[in-house]
């Protein structure tokens, strides 16, 4: 499928599941076309059973593997919807609750990898699959991370308290470039283990991890900066708005080449040019066309990821033993989040005043999207790769539909305040 043909293909299914969403499910924008998906790919599914010489089935499944969503989102989507939710965010907020964002993105992200990797190991084994525990460590690397793309559109839509929204939105936008280097240090690990690359050692770790954060952190600043100075020479809204999305792409481009964090990079520069620039270097009418253009991006690009998400059935494998460890693996990968974030805000309590009910929030609200689908179908082959691939997807599909429809009561059970001041507002 060329990618016209499969552009026009997922705006239109996008728009017509968006209005079937609208009329018919009424759920939340994002959750109600990840289930509109689903219930086309079982629809298929089920079409095929009644009447299998018409081999729908199958020509859906080489359309969805044809787009290669791992590339889509890794590659293309993520950079672009990173950057447009820093861009949003205010920084001097971001700041005040910095030292729990970072502990979290970095500390939780891999103390939840660790954890969400053994338990992956012990009970894949109960099920009668025998995946090495590499590769179990890498399913634990992709399934930390919370989804930006998820948690952006939930949490406002819970209407959060502003401190607790500011964590969650805060670790969504840094945690991934953890969980992707950390994924990237285990599958190197797990293809050299199969003479496949060659062995990662300690100094090998560690330079990788400075290179890929440190150096996507100074290509976002480079490029954020390069941006702002040329918003400070001239007035034209649209060439400025141009100029933002040149300059994603050109980080993408860079990082991939350069061996550095995209996702970081995306976020450094989205935050720089929506703070600094908008106090600077922006006009009133600059600002707005920005906040139009890149709405429209996160917004249109949100609903082909969660769209895309129900269509990726397809590809998984659907064997029992597979689908019942994905639902035993459901509470393993909450209990793994709670641990990730227990152990940084109790450490962080010794030194501040934390909300109550933040650790239960967090865990609750730490939704799995797009990113860990992505990483997971960019595994390489290995014993038992289907299977992670299925637990991925039923994980994913449960964090989605039912923590993201779930939350917001969540937060007006420990918060009444905040629902009854939304309330009057």
């Amino acid at each position: 499928m060329v990618l016209l043909d499969a552009a026009a293909v997922l705006l239109a299914l996008a728009a017509a599941f968006g209005l079937f969403n609208h009329h018919v499910l009424k759920l939340p924008f994002a959750i109600g076309l990840l289930v509109s998906g689903l219930l086309a790919s079982f629809a298929v599914l089920g079409l095929d059973a009644v009447v299998p010489e018409l081999g729908l089935a199958a020509q859906v499944r080489d359309a969805v593997l044809g787009l290669d969503f791992a590339s889509t989102v890794l590659n293309g989507m993520l950079s672009l919807l990173l950057f447009a939710g820093a861009l949003h965010t205010d920084l001097s907020r971001l700041k005040e609750r910095l030292g729990t964002i970072v502990a979290l993105a970095s500390a939780g992200v891999v103390i939840s990898a660790v954890a969400a990797g053994f338990v992956c190991y012990w009970l894949l084994g109960v099920f009668g699959l025998e995946v090495p525990l590499i590769w179990c460590l890498a399913f634990g690397a992709l399934i930390s991370p919370t989804d930006p793309i998820a948690v952006l559109g939930v949490m406002k839509a819970a209407k959060a308290p502003p401190a607790l929204e500011m964590k969650v939105i805060g670790e969504s936008l840094l945690n991934d470039g953890t969980g992707v280097i950390l994924f990237t240090i285990f599958v190197g690990v797990g293809m050299a283990g199969g003479g496949g690359a060659e062995t990662i050692g300690a100094a090998g770790v560690v330079k990788l991890l400075a290179q890929e954060i440190l150096g996507g952190i100074a290509l976002g600043l480079a490029a954020g900066y390069v941006c702002y100075r040329a918003f400070r020479t001239l007035d034209e809204p649209n060439l400025e708005v141009l100029m933002t999305v040149a300059t994603v792409f050109v980080i993408g481009s860079v990082a991939a080449k350069l061996h550095l964090s995209a996702p970081l990079a995306a976020v450094t520069a989205g935050l720089f040019i929506g703070n600094r620039g908008r106090l600077t270097a922006m006009s009133d009418e600059t600002m707005q066309s920005l906040d139009v253009v890149w709405t429209f991006i996160d917004e249109t690009l949100n609903a082909v990821l969660f769209l895309l998400i129900g269509l990726v059935v397809f590809a998984i494998d659907t064997s029992y033993s597979s689908l019942f460890a994905g639902l035993g693996l459901i509470p393993a990968v909450l209990f793994a989040r709670f641990v990730g974030v227990a152990i940084p805000v109790f450490a962080l309590r010794l030194r501040q005043k934390i909300d109550r009910g933040t650790i239960r929030l967090l865990t609750w609200g730490g939704l799995k999207g797009g990113v860990s689908v992505a990483l997971a179908m960019k595994l390489p082959a290995f014993e038992g790769r289907d299977a992670i691939l299925t637990v991925t997807y039923v994980i994913v599909v449960f964090s989605i539909a039912v923590q993201g429809l779930t939350i917001g009561r969540v937060i007006r059970r420990l918060h009444p305040e905040a629902a009854a001041a939304s309330a009057v507002n």
